[in-house]
């Protein structure tokens, strides 16, 4: 029996390293079908599913309380194990260099706690080469163990959509990529046990880790150029929800929407490979334009705020002004990295003091994070001004009545910050609105 075999008979143990919005998900799966040893050095968030509750909300309460598997966060737990899978999570320094202490840190701990015979597989997004180059000496140097004769490596992209209940774990095809074939056929049927929409077997592992980046790469430089068309089109008086609506009936026209890029992904990735180029004596251009056309929207949101403001006769260091949202994106609970925070800081460098409700978002997070406390959405009342920022389901179903009941009566125009474009424009008569959408 190979290692595959051994895991389907429930003889050996599958480990996940990192139970995140990632790896809970992947975790919970494997354990409908094998023994999974769940590891995360957060005590804390180990307690809470050991509790039963589900703070990524992305499996849900029920299935963290109905899994089989065993939540650890005690490393030497990992030895029970065969086949691991890192799934940590790769984000950048602050001067946008790639931070990979986090997968130096879990190829640490998986590489004292790896036993002969093993198959590390890694998810995290990376540059081409960071699995072989930086990971596998880790490995051999924790363990005391031979990469090749004694384990070997592969990788395996996440392609996880947080907060997306269309594109799952099982419907989205899995990418795979081994230090070798007969790895690589393990790494693929033990993948095949959760993943129903197919396997892809890569060529290598480089070639694997470049495909994950350059997926991130181009919706990146995808969204940017739709940024910069809102921002023309902004300038000529033209709304860009329509023009796009009507570009979009010509069949091979991609269908993008301008909007804040942040979290884990799309807004960090392409750095890891601009990094890499530019170690190599290549200056990325289109992907870091994209970059700080995408970083910069922020500052431009909460410039057309204020001229809004301008418009509408209010004075703006008095104001009162709600940004509704404040995760990274729609339906998620995710703060990391959310863009929301650049149109905030960039308001309080005009004097204002917003108020931020987000019904989703974990208020000591933020409060940690960011500094911010959360307001309750019954707070916001008689606002000058409300910036819908993140297009939640909660704010989808606010009518016009729901909205105008945010607002302050005594003035005469209502200064509504539409971000993602989700209500009707027409909705919102300009002798009692001004109504603004990226």
């Amino acid at each position: 029996m190979n290692l595959y075999d051994k895991l389907a008979a429930r003889e050996e143990k599958i480990s996940v390293i990192g139970l995140g919005y990632v790896g809970l998900p992947l975790a919970i799966a494997f354990a409908r079908h094998t023994n999974v040893i769940g590891y995360d050095m957060d005590a804390e968030k180990i307690a809470l599913y050991a509790e039963g509750t589900d703070p990524t909300q992305e499996v849900g309460n029920e299935a963290v309380r109905e899994t089989t598997m065993v939540f650890t966060a005690e490393a030497d737990r990992l030895r029970e194990a065969l086949f691991h899978i890192v799934c940590v999570p790769s984000p950048v320094n602050s001067d946008s260099t790639p931070d990979l202490e986090p997968l130096r840190a879990a190829s640490r701990t998986v590489g004292e706690n790896l036993r002969a015979g093993s198959i590390v597989v890694y998810e995290s997004t990376v540059y081409p080469g960071v699995t072989e180059d930086i990971c596998v000496p880790i490995l051999e140097r924790s363990s005391g163990l031979k990469y090749g004769s004694d384990f070997t490596v592969g990788y395996s992209p996440e392609r996880i959509n947080p907060g997306d209940r269309e594109h799952r774990l099982e419907t989205i095809v899995k990418v795979v990529a081994a230090s070798d074939e007969d790895s690589l056929e393990v790494i693929a049927n033990v993948y095949h046990m959760v993943v129903k929409a197919g396997i892809y077997r890569s060529k290598s592992i480089r070639e694997a880790e470049a495909a994950k980046v350059i997926e991130n790469c181009q919706r990146n430089i995808n969204i940017a150029f739709m940024n910069e068309l809102s921002i023309i089109f902004d300038k000529m008086g033209i709304d860009t929800r329509n023009v796009l609506a009507a570009a979009a009936t010509k069949w091979n026209f991609l269908n993008f929407h301008p909007g804040l890029v942040g979290g884990h992904c799309i807004g960090v990735d392409p750095y890891y490979l601009t990094y890499k180029a530019a170690e190599l004596g290549y200056h990325p251009q289109i992907i870091l334009a994209g970059m700080r056309i995408n970083d910069g929207m922020g500052k431009h949101i909460a410039e057309s705020i204020v001229k809004n403001l301008i418009k509408a006769d209010i004075t703006v260091k008095s104001i009162k002004l709600a940004i509704l949202g404040f995760t990274f994106k729609e339906n998620c609970p995710d703060i990391r990295n959310t863009k929301v925070i650049d149109v905030y800081n960039e308001l309080k460098e005009y004097g204002i003091n917003p108020i931020v409700v987000d019904p989703l978002a974990d208020a000591d997070e933020v409060k940690q994070h960011y500094g911010i406390c959360l307001a309750s959405l019954t707070e916001v009342r008689d606002m000058d001004a409300v910036v819908v920022a993140v297009a939640h389901e909660q704010f989808l179903s606010f009518d016009k009545k729901k909205i105008d009941a945010l607002f302050n009566t005594h003035n005469q125009k209502k200064v509504l910050i539409d971000v993602k474009g989700i209500y009707d424009k027409d909705e919102f008569d300009v002798n009692e609105y001004l109504y603004w959408r990226l």
